[in-house]
């Protein structure tokens, strides 16, 4: 297996050894087999999160047309594994005695609850705080933000979990109905956002995962079909990425979020991936 260097958090890295860890790690975990949780995958993964929340100044769009190739492949690959390491850690949570107690075994969780603690934040300065209605598209079968959201945040808001695979809902429901104070609050819903329709119209904010629409095109689309859809005033919560962060999630662009009125834009400096885009439906 390749072997990587261990980098200072302080000082940036330099744009072409990040380029070039970047490559050799697309390379390897290109060519397995599966990408399951494994030694293996959990190394390689784990040293490319931190590769790419180190301070750069890195411009994606400036970036080598082989370089935005490889990105453009590497996205996937890390949305799957991601799925697949939530898919196990759910499974065995969900079958613990008490999973709700039990979520802090993720190995990411810490980061999930320093993404809510911004989005909330953000919520709370633009008005959006008590919510009575919340919408979460592409929650997976691991839906920490919404369950840190509901019982750390927004202790009386309805929060309805969309995704579109149906086994990802099956081991998230079982984690969310041992908790029966909160299994009242949050529902599971199988269905694809693009066939959700009139039903968007009844929540005040509705966030989409970063996963939801890998190419820009699709993501275009997604904006554009919840847009036409949501309420007047209601928000619109997008998880971005930015730099090299965008190594691992979409970027949301500007260009991207035609007719909202964009109320703010957040790029987190921390070991927090995800940037926060805020919008809202103009009133007609």
């Amino acid at each position: 297996m390749a072997s990587f260097q261990p980098f200072n958090f302080e000082t940036q890295i330099p744009q072409e050894l990040l380029i070039s860890q970047i490559m050799q790690i697309h390379a390897t975990i290109s060519k397995l087999e599966s990408l399951r949780p494994s030694k293996q995958v959990n190394t390689l993964l784990t040293h490319l999160v931190k590769l790419c929340t180190l301070p750069s100044s890195i411009d994606i769009e400036a970036l080598p047309q082989e370089v935005k190739k490889m990105r453009e492949s590497l996205i996937p690959i890390c949305g799957k594994a991601e799925g697949l390491l939530e898919l196990e850690f759910s499974s065995f949570i969900s079958l613990t005695p008490n999973p709700m107690k039990n979520l802090t075994l993720f190995p990411y969780y810490g980061n999930y609850v320093k993404l809510a603690n911004y989005e909330y934040k953000i919520l709370k300065e633009n008005g959006v705080a008590n919510a009575k209605k919340v919408a979460f598209v592409g929650s997976g079968p691991m839906p920490l933000s919404s369950i840190i959201l509901a019982t750390h945040h927004m202790e009386s808001t309805q929060f309805d979990n969309f995704d579109i695979d149906e086994k990802a809902n099956e081991v998230a429901s079982k984690i969310v109905d041992s908790d029966k104070a909160l299994e009242k609050r949050m529902k599971f819903v199988t269905q694809d956002v693009m066939e959700v329709k009139e039903r968007l119209g009844h929540y005040d904010c509705i966030f989409l995962a970063a996963l939801v629409g890998i190419s820009r095109c699709e993501k275009v689309k997604i904006l554009g079909h919840i847009r036409k859809y949501m309420k007047e005033g209601g928000v619109l919560l997008v998880r971005s990425a930015k730099g090299s962060r965008a190594f691992l999630y979409p970027i949301v662009e500007e260009d991207d979020m035609v007719n909202f009125e964009v109320l703010t834009i957040f790029h987190p400096t921390d070991d927090v991936i995800n940037s926060v885009v805020l919008l809202r439906k103009p009133n007609a």
